[in-house]
């Protein structure tokens, strides 16, 4: 399985992007799977759900599966924070795994970068970073810049680094 990953300020444009390059990737016959880091706590259900109260009485982990899709959620519980490498490994195996954020990990990494939100490039701290996709151009920079509405051509880009080839299946 291959990783690759979006980084970038909040407010950058990250979740559009991959929301647009999913279209582009599974429509050339890609597997595709995403993983998000979260900088606060979350729910994925709702008070007086059966899932929720299960997990409120104790559950360590909580499983809800229907016809169309199934969650699992697991509950840390005082426990250490998983690594990526063990959140990767409890993934399906599929051809290409996008990761937004976890811009400490070790994998090749877009920056989606807008000028517009004031913050300075991340590219030149981390050196995974391998092409930054802006709406505005950025001169001087030691890895390509990509257009950030060319969503084609990112795909691409990621396909070569990735060294995806044309069609594939998860290995």
């Amino acid at each position: 399985m291959k990783i690759f990953g979006l980084a970038g300020w909040s407010g950058s444009g990250k979740t559009t992007l991959i929301v647009k390059l999913m279209p582009e990737l599974v429509g050339r016959g890609f597997e595709v799977s995403t993983m998000k880091h979260a900088h606060h706590n979350f729910d994925i259900d709702e008070p007086g759900k059966d899932s929720y109260e299960h997990r409120v009485a104790g559950a360590k982990e909580v499983m809800i599966s229907a016809a169309n899709r199934w969650a699992l959620m697991h509950e840390l519980r005082g426990e250490e924070k998983p690594s990526v490498e063990e959140l990767i490994g409890r993934m399906t195996p599929v051809d290409l795994l996008l990761v937004e954020g976890f811009k400490s990990h070790l994998h090749p990494k877009i920056e989606v970068h807008r000028p517009s939100v004031g913050k300075p490039l991340l590219q030149k701290d981390d050196k995974k970073i391998v092409a930054v996709a802006s709406d505005e151009e950025i001169a001087g920079l030691p890895v390509p810049v990509l257009d950030i509405n060319d969503s084609g051509t990112i795909a691409d880009f990621i396909v070569k680094t990735c060294a995806l080839g044309e069609l594939g299946k998860a290995s």
